[in-house]
């Protein structure tokens, strides 16, 4: 921790960086340079909080640079997978991608602030990544939405996943029995589907998405190239919204 405080302590005491180049010192040079840093922050202690405030800002910007970067790597992925839900307005200005998963308690908190975000901006297309990751409850509950989808069309997977994501009871194969019957769909091929192959590769793709973008929780939004890691409030979302559309 010191030598990455280092610069900014050299900064701090009005240093230059070859300040930092202890091995070019002799013995008693680096005796006197370690007396004096001492002495500096014995005498004002509050450089260190500062410091420490300057190194979290600059791991800061690396990780969201980092996160533009790989946000624009895997665009393709991100937006036009071919597979997942895509809602809000299909054809609007700006994309918002969601990773989550139905046993999460902040994706269930989430969920009425997306609603917020669409509602409130009708030119945001948002698209939905199944990521379970929570057990094997959470790989039901996808299997089950992403087969309702290959059934019955986005319409109604668009209720079911409202539905999954309110449900405070355990998500059991008859709990998703009578949630088919409750929409009058099909659950035999419905749980056909579920066992399928292609709900696997979809689930799995997501997974290996999931990875290359570094995602380990939920929720998890990208809104174009910005990767937000959390429960996100809906001012927030739009905020953001707003600021990338100023910068196009």
């Amino acid at each position: 921790m010191m030598l990455r405080l280092a610069l900014p302590l050299c900064l701090a005491l009005g240093l230059p960086a070859q300040a930092l180049e202890l091995d070019a010192m002799s013995d008693a040079e680096r005796a006197a340079f370690q007396a004096e840093v001492r002495a500096y922050i014995l005498e004002n202690p509050e450089v260190i909080r500062d410091a420490i405030v300057v190194l979290q800002e600059r791991e800061g910007q690396a990780e969201a640079l980092r996160d533009v970067a790989l946000a624009q790597a895997n665009a393709d992925t991100l937006f036009r997978d071919g597979h997942s839900f895509v809602g809000g307005n299909p054809e609007g200005d700006i994309t918002v991608v969601e990773f989550m998963d139905y046993q999460c308690g902040f994706c269930k908190r989430a969920l009425p602030e997306v609603q917020a975000l669409l509602n409130t901006d009708s030119n945001i297309r948002y698209i939905i990544k199944e990521f379970p990751i929570l057990g094997e409850t959470s790989v039901l509950a996808s299997r089950y939405a992403i087969a309702v989808k290959q059934v019955g069309g986005d319409d109604v997977y668009k209720d079911i996943h409202n539905t999954l994501m309110e449900f405070q009871g355990d998500i059991t194969p008859t709990a998703l029995s009578r949630l088919s019957e409750a929409y009058a769909l099909d659950h035999d091929a419905i749980t056909v589907a579920m066992d399928s192959d292609e709900v696997t590769e979809i689930i799995t793709q997501n997974r290996a998405l999931a990875n290359q973008l570094q995602i380990t929780g939920t929720p998890t939004f990208v809104i174009e190239d910005q990767m937000l890691r959390g429960y996100v409030p809906s001012d927030q979302m739009l905020q953001i919204v707003a600021e990338l559309r100023d910068q196009g």
